[in-house]
């Protein structure tokens, strides 16, 4: 039962040729800051990235992305740095406007509008939400994956992209994709390729997501190590269509 339950996420789902503007978003956990800045910034320019989101982002790692040249590659940004864990961030090769973080959120998570060239938009947010496992019990996990929001039909379209500390056997993330979303990771055939932890433990498991507006066809999926942090970055291509 176990294996007619997950193996479906190995394979490719059907889905519809993709007519629009191709977007490429890059996320990574940082690790409190910790991440290889350069390592961030040579896979932005590797992957032909549009928008890096970023989770556990210190004022440390901005002044080491900075140095890195992320914002010769992507100009616009959206950071949020607090030391430790809450931090968190986009950068755009496209022009950024802010947008209200989701609520109610125990850490802080970026969220803006790219404006795309031509008429066509996307809003990012970068996604983390308190993992189950601290001292307060998993109560604020539950809120916090509650409080992410769900596609709007009437507005752009939305992507929910980082470290959402949950599977796609969590109801909190079940429930999302209910609401007109679209597992990245799954569509592709990805959805068993693990994203924490990078090294050291058994067993890894997929707990960064890329949740894709289902009118938008996802073409790639891929884990990217970075040296630094137990996270694996996730990459995801998906087509925005034109209006």
């Amino acid at each position: 039962m176990l294996v007619a339950a997950v193996a479906p996420r190995a394979f490719p789902d059907p889905r519809p040729i993709g007519v629009g503007r191709d977007v490429r978003v890059l996320s990574a956990n940082l690790l409190r800051g910790n991440a290889d800045a350069a390592a961030v910034v040579a896979a932005v320019r590797a992957h032909r990235v549009d928008v890096l989101a970023l989770q556990e982002l210190t004022p440390d790692a901005v002044a080491d992305l900075d140095r890195a040249g992320l914002a010769d590659v992507l100009p616009h940004r959206v950071f949020l740095p607090e030391p430790g864990v809450p931090g968190s961030g986009l950068a755009s090769r496209h022009p950024l406007s802010s947008r209200p973080p989701s609520a109610p959120s125990t850490l802080r998570q970026a969220r803006a509008l790219v404006d795309l060239p031509g008429d066509e938009d996307v809003e990012v947010l970068s996604v983390h939400a308190l993992a189950p496992t601290v001292p307060g019990g998993s109560e604020p996990w539950r809120r916090d994956l509650a409080g992410l929001p769900g596609r709007d039909l009437d507005g752009p379209v939305r992507v929910l992209v980082g470290d959402f500390n949950a599977t796609l056997d969590h109801v909190g993330l079940r429930r999302l994709l209910n609401q007109g979303y679209v597992d990245a990771a799954d569509q592709v055939g990805e959805g068993l390729n693990p994203t924490w932890p990078a090294t050291g433990y058994w067993p890894p498991v997929v707990i960064d997501h890329a949740l894709v507006d289902n009118r938008c066809p996802v073409e790639e999926f891929r884990v990217v190590d970075l040296p630094g942090t137990d996270h694996r970055a996730v990459l995801t291509r998906f087509v925005v269509p034109t209006p």
